[in-house]
């Protein structure tokens, strides 16, 4: 047993406790590092008991489907929580215009979901290679829409182990991203759409589809749109504007068919990934003066004798 599963009484616990699990496998980049301790949760109730008991110097660090995620090689420290497909990824209908989904639901599955209850307004999800947990902290969205639009309110537990509802205000959304409580960890949301003819919800999504296959590496290992767009400004624009179309360390590469998604070749590391997407921030700073704010998440220490600076320490 880990020192730190040693810390927390399991007793009636139900979900999955793995000390120093290997998370390269759980993200889309196939890079990083090991979870001291992973919990992936039965359900909200067990989420709820498990964090009422995790001793509070104890770092929490929740990851969703992986797509949006680079893990440093050095590993996440405390716990990390993933929300189970089987407690957290359910979709149902649960008022006319309504439904209720799991925080581990699929952007895909929640658009498919709308589609069968005849409701507009969530085709843009049908793009988005992410979780409803992860959209819903960083208020995700694409071709034109974006989450705020459809949440009504949303289920969380906090870091005492204690349930809250929250309206859409009190989730305080702004461009890619949301100022709820860091601590809150979102177990599933209610949403609206308006009624549409199946054959015009249809036609959206084939649009996404379409879009995404012309624009986007989609059969390559990235974690999607790398930077947030500067106000103003396309990130993609200012990177192909720096000559960062194509670079490469190591094996991680600025893709070719879109500059603003970094990609896997094969046997790149995270080091690697991170080392590129600051080298990519230091060069269009150089070129531009504009600040590209990563919109990728990065969790966990660096390898020892491999940290990276911000921007490389250009600035």
């Amino acid at each position: 047993m880990s020192d730190l599963l040693a810390q927390i009484d399991t007793t009636g616990i139900r979900g999955a406790l793995q000390p120093g699990y290997d998370l390269t496998g759980l993200t889309w980049f196939r890079v990083g590092g090991p979870a001291e301790l992973l919990f992936q949760p039965a359900d909200e109730a067990d989420l709820a008991v498990f964090m009422g008991r995790v001793p509070a110097g104890v770092p929490i660090t929740v990851i969703g489907l992986g797509s949006n995620l680079l893990v440093r090689e050095g590993g996440i420290p405390g716990v990390t929580i993933r929300l189970s497909a089987r407690g957290f990824g359910q979709v149902e209908s649960v008022a006319p215009n309504r439904l209720r989904a799991g925080a581990a639901v699929p952007d895909k599955k929640l658009a498919e979901a709308a589609l069968a209850a005849g409701l507009g307004g969530f085709a843009f999800y049908f793009g988005i290679p992410g979780g409803i947990g992860g959209a819903l902290r960083m208020n995700a969205g694409a071709n034109g829409g974006e989450t705020r639009e459809r949440v009504v309110e949303v289920r969380a537990v906090d870091r005492q182990g204690r349930l809250h509802t929250l309206t859409n205000a009190d989730m305080g959304y702004a461009y890619r991203g949301s100022s709820a409580p860091a601590d809150l960890i979102f177990t599933s949301a209610l949403f609206e759409g308006v009624p549409a003819p199946e054959d015009e919800i249809r036609a959206a999504m084939a649009a996404v589809t379409a879009h995404r296959e012309a624009a986007q590496p989609i059969r390559s290992r990235t974690g999607g749109s790398t930077f947030k767009n500067p106000a103003g400004h396309s990130a993609w624009k200012l990177i192909d504007a720096a000559g960062c179309r194509g670079l490469r360390v190591g094996d991680a590469q600025v893709s070719e068919m879109h500059c603003n998604f970094l990609i896997n070749l094969g046997a790149a590391t995270a080091h690697d990934v991170e080392s590129l997407g600051e080298t990519v921030r230091a060069r269009v700073y150089e070129a531009t003066g504009e600040r590209l704010e990563w919109e990728i998440k990065r969790f966990g220490h660096f390898a020892p004798g491999r940290e990276i600076l911000p921007f490389h320490g250009l600035i």
